[in-house]
């Protein structure tokens, strides 16, 4: 999950972001729809493959995935092409792990269905960093399309922490958990935050994966969700080391790890790091700044991440 973060104190989002997400949107009529598709968050969903592709829906799949179509642009016009086809979710399979994917009203969900390079680079460098048996942890998990993958990376004989709050989305996660059959990730129904206590979320309505938190209820949507210490989360998991990090939590990644960083023993401090940067004008401290001063070496940018490794 990505989240933006407002309210007292804390910056609201950037007018440059809106306008990039406003690109990949579906149109309000068919997020109407998808509000109301089954099993969205069904505790008893048919088993994985109930909603395999139709044929019309794997050709369209695979002209998008073999052609310029897969980029952002496109995805929520084939996203609303598949869906006229056959309403409701995909099942597929996305870098060897099993997802069922709600794309009419994700941006994530869409851009791994019809995108297969969706994040690789990130992908390719933290299994580069992360030995199989390793450790990784996926702050602002989503769907788990960094969680599952990484999952598949490090075997049985590793482990997976996915940190995902949203209730709905937490549960697409949970469905995806099982049906990739990876019993060595460990799901944790809270939000990453500079403290342990409570956040409100509300859910962005034309991307669940864009939910983000507000210092106060501002709508019906609000709901309130667990706020957990990214080092409280380590250490109820019981793990010894940190080989690879993914965090996406949309402008609020400088409060997690600023804290994580000053607070944790060094033997926990991530051997690679994932960053995404597209709301840095938004930290209140420049965390990147911060790994630097504490050894980590930027490796390389993609459009949405920061790549740094610990030297």
């Amino acid at each position: 999950m990505a989240w933006r973060f407002e309210g007292c104190n804390i910056t609201n989002s950037h007018p440059s972001r809106l306008a990039r997400r406003s690109k990949d949107r579906p149109a309000a009529p068919l997020l109407a729809r998808a509000s109301r598709l089954t099993p969205d968050n069904d505790p008893s969903p048919p088993p994985f493959g109930a909603f395999a592709p139709t044929g019309a829906q794997a050709a369209v799949i695979s002209l998008a995935q073999r052609s310029r179509l897969k980029r952002g642009a496109f995805r929520p016009m084939l996203s609303r092409l598949v869906n006229l086809l056959r309403a409701g979710p995909i099942d597929v399979q996305y870098q060897g792990a099993s997802f069922r994917f709600y794309h009419q009203a994700s941006a994530t969900e869409r851009g791994a269905l019809f995108n297969p390079e969706y994040n690789l680079e990130e992908l390719d460098f933290l299994r580069a960093h992360t030995p199989v048996g390793g450790v990784f942890v996926d702050v602002g998990a989503n769907v788990g399309t960094y969680a599952m993958v990484m999952a598949r990376h490090v075997g049985a004989s590793g482990t997976v922490i996915a940190i995902e709050p949203h209730p709905v989305t937490h549960a697409r996660l949970a469905f995806n958990r099982a049906a990739s059959g990876y019993a060595q990730v460990t799901l944790v129904a809270a939000a990453a935050g500079p403290s342990d206590g409570e956040l409100m979320i509300e859910t962005d309505g034309d991307n669940l994966g864009a939910s983000h938190i507000v210092s106060v209820e501002r709508s019906g949507n609000a709901i309130k969700v667990r706020s957990l210490r990214l080092q409280r989360i380590l250490d109820d998991a019981g793990v010894s080391r940190v080989d690879g990090l993914k965090i996406d939590v949309e402008g609020y990644e400088d409060r997690v790890l600023t804290g994580f960083f000053r607070q944790a023993r060094q033997a926990l401090w991530p051997r690679a790091v994932v960053i995404e940067h597209l709301s840095r004008s938004e930290w209140l401290e420049d965390c990147i700044a911060d790994m630097r001063a504490r050894g980590y070496a930027e490796t390389g940018t993609t459009r949405s991440n920061t790549l740094l490794v610990r030297i």
